[in-house]
């Protein structure tokens, strides 16, 4: 069985660049001690998903600022233009940007700032979530789930049910390490009024891992604004995991190894509620080892499994 090492040095040479799974990677080699991997990473993410597809600076994006245009996808199809008929399954594959895959972008350059020192990687994630915050908010008061590359209209206008309070939760993060640049307060007051506005409980096995990376998250915020929520998100995502289970009786090639594999992660977490769930993190853990053959989602589903792999063992009681 190939180690969370193994897996990263061989996902260090791929050139194709996804920004959910760019993100993961960032994680992973922090953990590892391969600062020059992330930093790396870092480099060609904004210079691929931080461009057009023609090799273009997002508008307000530049060498200095390369987040401010926000960063692509890095789906395969090019976006659907504005006169073109929407299609829901080819949606999936086409680009745009998407508000929850920035916000782990944000996550992964906050880290880098605080492995390495460097301000700039803290400054770099704060305009994208000013740039995201602003350009993603709909006159409705919502945030859309998917935007036009150069984010100048909607390619799907309905909300991600988590987009809010994964933004709220970052925001509040990034001002922790923040040393000049966008302070973000109007953006964490939005935020926490949409998250307030939202219905957090889900039985989709990444979602529910989400919840519990957010709430780790917050107790490791001093200063977070609401640290009651930590408690509302830990309950929400303990309600999904009651209805979850019927998935892992199924072979795996009617699963998604990268879900599964979310909610592994999560359940990381060392909340003391989370105790009876380590033999399910711990089953989907070993199962995907047992099956990393992939033919499709080879490098989110190798990615996440190394994240999985890496995650602190919480001792037992």
């Amino acid at each position: 069985m190939a180690s969370a090492e193994e897996l990263m040095l061989a996902f260090a040479g791929r050139r194709q660049r996804y920004l959910w799974t760019d993100s993961f990677a960032v994680f992973n080699y922090l953990a590892l001690d391969r600062k020059d991997l992330a930093l790396e990473l870092v480099n060609d993410v904004h210079h691929t998903l931080g461009k057009t597809r023609e090799g273009v600076w997002l508008p307000g994006a530049s060498e200095e600022h390369p987040t401010r245009g926000g960063l692509r996808i890095g789906k395969k199809l090019p976006e659907r233009r504005a006169d073109e008929r929407f299609d829901e399954r080819l949606e999936w594959d086409r680009d745009g940007q998407y508000f929850h895959y920035l916000t782990k972008w944000m996550d992964a350059l906050d880290r880098v700032s605080r492995a390495t020192g460097e301000p700039r990687f803290n400054l770099w994630a704060r305009e994208l979530l000013d740039t995201a915050w602003r350009r993603f908010r709909q006159p409705s008061g919502r945030l859309a789930w998917k935007m036009s590359i150069d984010l100048s209209r909607p390619l799907v206008a309905s909300t991600g049910q988590h987009d809010a309070l994964d933004g709220y939760v970052t925001c509040a993060q990034l001002r922790e390490t923040a040393s000049g640049g966008p302070a973000l307060d109007d953006a964490l007051a939005d935020l926490s009024a949409m998250t307030a506005r939202g219905h957090l409980a889900t039985d989709d096995p990444l979602g529910i891992g989400g919840l519990l990376m957010d709430a780790w998250r917050i107790s490791q915020l001093p200063t977070f604004p609401e640290p009651q929520l930590c408690h509302a998100i830990l309950d929400a995502a303990l309600d999904g995991l009651d209805d979850f289970g019927r998935e892992l009786r199924l072979p795996a090639e009617m699963r998604l190894a990268f879900r599964e594999l979310g909610l592994a992660i999560g359940l990381h977490a060392p909340f003391a509620e989370l105790e009876p769930y380590a033999r399910l993190r711990d089953e989907i853990e070993s199962f995907w080892l047992g099956h990393s053959d992939w033919t499709e989602h080879a490098d989110i589903n190798q990615v996440m499994l190394a994240t999985a792999l890496l995650q602190p063992r919480p001792e037992r009681r």
